[in-house]
């Protein structure tokens, strides 16, 4: 995991979470359902992270990979989000 990619997903999530505010601000009518989706989603990354860092565990991989295992799914998943919230 080096730090140039860390930082790049902390500065992704924080402008994920920057412009998600802001929709559920300017539509109040849909945030319920939306924030529900974003947990949702939330709970899938961190689920996939917490079994690919135990699969990682198990086969004998080093810290830094079983860390970096852990943090994948939701490196993608902001990845994505970022993606999305950019091209609308």
């Amino acid at each position: 995991m080096d730090p140039l990619s860390l930082s790049l997903f902390a500065w992704q999530a924080s402008m994920v979470f920057a412009l998600r505010s802001a929709s559920l601000a300017f539509d109040p009518m849909t945030a319920s359902s939306r924030l529900a989706d974003m947990a949702a989603e939330k709970h899938t990354a961190f689920t996939a992270g917490w079994f690919d860092a135990a699969a990682a565990m198990a086969s004998g991989a080093r810290p830094d990979q079983v860390a970096a295992a852990a943090i994948a799914p939701s490196r993608r998943q902001v990845a994505a989000n970022a993606r999305h919230l950019t091209r609308s």
